[in-house]
């Protein structure tokens, strides 16, 4: 018999680490090779870790809400055969034998190093995100220091900037103070955020039912009170006559669902519009670090997509200003398909630089969409109607029914002034009024 190493897989350039939210098998399970053993999450996508050989669970070497690093075993799974070393000469598979056990103890002891400062952190009553425990565990940080940390986030959660703000001070011996002033206002703090959780909430009724928030669903609400308190948005709106996109894919869409086996929908029309618009305008695709703004080199699209569970996750369509419609078409089905099946690699929602939403899907005219951070705009995408319209000619206006909809922009009046975010939607506007209608698709 030999022991293999389940060790979890890279899931991208921009993922390090996971955390594991279940275990689908127990230690003496049968494991089929490709089986899933286990179930990660980083902050936006859960995945699962399948096996890649056919054995039997022996050891688990992490617990639920463990945070794991990219090429770190998580598991040891026994399998059929003889081991590496094994030979004629019983020496030899003894010393092999005894190599292989010391090999396993030495990966139990490293993971138990690993998860002790995140178990430590369970005695407080206050929530950590996981990317949080783990900088406090690197930067030895501990618990009573992080209970003195005023935390920015949603309920005064600690966030990564948080944190980061912290060890910098502590390295710069300017912490002890207010490590000292800080302490009445923390109980304070760890009070209040733990009074939600009493067994008497105010203001429910016995008929009413009290739902704990799905994991996604905390992260999304830090994550959109944490946009507000960092951003300061401002929206700029502007009404869009589609109505040449509108017969254009009316005229198409049966032709390209019988070739490609997909649907045409109009969001890559509109991808491709905000692409060259982006292009057109860099100073949208930035960041804020600080007092430093970073300009993007990549126009990397986020687009947000509902979930079945009413949650959103935003896929990253890369390098979007190189695709044509078509390709830009094929991206948008699959990751949206993708989307709605949990299949997205986690390394999928990372890096956008601008994001688009599409409000008008359950009928809203237009929206106010938070920031998606650390970027500086959004564009809500508004419910095309048919509308009466004055149309202008040579000969004269007369009312007549075009396709319109409203176009919402929400951006960051740090660094994105009501000139420059104006400017951006007007052209988004001028490119899907002047859409080609002579190409094929």
């Amino acid at each position: 018999m030999a022991k293999i190493e389940l060790k979890l897989p890279k899931m991208g350039e921009s993922v390090a680490e996971a955390t594991i939210t279940s275990w689908l098998k127990e230690v003496g399970d049968t494991i089929e090779a490709d089986e899933a053993v286990l179930e990660i999450a980083t902050d936006k996508v859960d995945s699962e870790v399948p096996s890649e050989v056919d054995g039997v669970l022996v050891e688990k070497l992490f617990e639920v809400d463990d945070v794991v690093k990219v090429g770190q075993a998580v598991a040891i799974i026994e399998v059929e055969g003889e081991g590496e070393g094994d030979s004629e000469e019983d020496d030899d598979s003894t010393s092999t034998t005894e190599e292989n056990a010391e090999a396993v103890q030495q990966s139990i002891s490293e993971a138990e190093k690993t998860t002790k400062p995140a178990a430590d952190f369970s005695e407080s009553s206050r929530f950590y995100s996981p990317l949080v425990k783990n900088i406090a565990k690197e930067e030895n940080v501990s618990l009573e220091e992080l209970e003195n940390i005023k935390g920015s986030g949603l309920d005064e959660r600690v966030t990564k900037d948080d944190i980061l703000a912290y060890v910098e001070d502590k390295k710069a011996g300017k912490t002890t103070q207010a490590k000292s002033s800080a302490q009445p206002a923390t109980s304070q703090k760890v009070q209040t955020a733990a009074a939600p959780k009493a067994d008497a909430p105010v203001n429910v009724n016995a008929e009413d039912e009290v739902v704990e928030m799905s994991r996604m669903g905390k992260l999304i609400a830090s994550h959109m009170v944490a946009s507000t308190q960092t951003s300061a948005h401002v929206q700029s709106f502007i009404e869009v006559d589609v109505t040449d996109i509108w017969n254009w894919r009316n005229k198409h869409k049966d032709a390209f669902q019988k070739r490609e086996g997909e649907k045409l929908t109009f969001t890559p029309i509109f991808m491709e519009a905000v692409a060259k618009t982006i292009k057109d305008f860099p100073n949208i695709n930035i960041s804020v670090d600080g007092d430093k703004v970073i300009k993007k080199k990549h126009i990397n699209l986020g687009m947000a997509a509902a979930l079945p569970d009413g949650n959103l996750i935003v896929p990253v369509i890369r390098d979007a200003d190189q695709l044509n419609l078509l390709g830009m078409a094929k991206k948008v089905n699959d990751l949206a398909n993708r989307s709605r099946i949990g299949k997205l690699k986690p390394d999928e929602t990372q890096g956008g630089t601008y994001t688009v939403t599409n409000v008008g899907t359950f009928g809203s005219v237009m929206g106010t969409p938070i920031i998606n951070q650390p970027q500086v705009g959004i564009l809500a995408l508004g419910a095309i109607r048919k509308v009466p319209a004055v149309i202008e000619t040579p000969e004269g206006d007369f009312i007549g029914i075009r396709y319109k909809m409203f176009l919402s922009h929400s951006y960051d009046h740090r660094v994105v002034n009501g000139a420059l975010g104006g400017q951006f939607i007007q052209r988004v506007k001028k490119y899907l009024e002047e859409f080609n209608t002579d190409q094929t698709i």
